[in-house]
Parts: structure tokens; C-alpha cells; sequence
């Protein structure tokens, strides 16, 4: 049976004040919260003291793991595999390959960016306390949310429910899984 969690959320006027908010948040040492609004704010990843996404490097290895799996079937299949020359051309003649090597390069490297974002963002999740929440409904609206998680390391529930109030939260509101 899966762990039982609660979160506290608080909702905040603007994309500036829940952008300050995650930065004091960070201040803080609080690590496992998170911030939504309906829209990206330029520099919350930095406000909220993130890491860069390792995503890239997923795709770059599946684009060139494609490519070069790519190279080593065309040339088994032409030395070793179907040996023919044709029109004197030497047995591996690789221009020829060049549009299906970058074709599968092209497609690894799609799988790698889908599929590595769908584990690095831990998707497909089914179900969180925070649907529990009526208030956080409008997240998608027009409404800014920061939500601090029971497995947070400074997880006290008084504690956090006052300073979430104290950096300009509103309806700070408990959602019990």
C-alpha cells in the first residue's frame, strides 16, 4: 500500500508574486514543493533553484545511438550480408545511405525526447492529493499555486501553513490524502 501523503497549498495574486514566493521558498531550504500557474514564468527554474533538465543529453545518446546502429546495419548488410557491386562503385558506398541514417537519427531521437520526458517528469501519474483541492481547480485559469508536499524534508504543518502566509500566500489550505 502506497505511503499516504498531504500537501499544503497556498495561492497567490500574480506570476511575480508566486515568482518570489518560490524563491524564498528556495531561501528557505524547502525542496520538495512545487509552483503552478497557467503559464511559464521566465526564470522560475532559477527562482526555485532547479538543475538543468538532463533531457538533452537523453536525446543526443538515442540521436546517435540510432546513427551509428544505423551505419553498422548498412555496412553488415553491404560487405557481409548482400556483396554486390554495382556500377563499379566500391561495396560500401555509404552517400547512398545518407537520407535512412538521418531519417532513424531523426526518430530516436523523437523516442528519446518522449519517452525521457515522460520518466524524467515521473508521467504517467494517475492520481495526486491535490485533486482533493477545489481551490486548486483555477491553477489552470488564472489562479498561482505553490504546494509543499508531505515528504519534504522541512515539513511541519503549522510551520509551513505560516510561512506560507507570511511570503503573501492566500487560502493556504491543507488537502489530506
Amino acid at each position: 500500500m502506497a505511503k499516504k501523503m498531504n500537501v499544503i497549498i497556498a495561492e497567490f495574486e500574480s506570476s511575480g508574486s508566486l515568482l518570489h514566493a518560490a524563491e524564498k521558498m528556495n531561501a528557505e531550504g524547502y525542496k520538495n514543493y512545487d509552483c503552478h500557474s497557467p503559464f511559464p514564468i521566465h526564470g522560475m527554474d532559477q527562482a526555485m533553484g532547479l538543475k538543468r533538465s538532463p533531457l538533452g543529453y537523453i536525446i543526443g545518446f538515442m540521436g546517435a545511438s540510432g546513427m551509428l546502429g544505423m551505419i553498422a546495419l548498412t555496412y553488415y548488410t553491404n560487405i557481409y550480408g548482400y556483396p554486390m557491386v554495382v556500377s563499379g562503385k566500391p561495396l560500401f558506398s555509404w552517400q547512398a545511405f545518407v537520407p535512412v541514417i538521418f531519417a532513424i537519427t531523426i526518430l530516436m531521437s523523437a523516442f528519446g525526447a518522449f519517452f525521457g520526458m515522460l520518466a524524467l517528469n515521473k508521467l504517467p501519474r494517475l492520481f495526486h492529493p491535490l485533486f482533493f483541492s477545489q481551490n486548486f481547480g483555477k491553477f489552470s485559469d488564472g489562479g498561482f499555486f505553490v504546494s509543499v508536499e508531505s515528504d519534504d524534508p522541512k515539513y511541519d504543518e503549522e510551520k509551513v501553513k505560516s510561512f506560507l502566509s507570511s511570503i503573501g500566500g492566500k487560502n493556504v489550505e491543507v488537502v489530506k490524502d
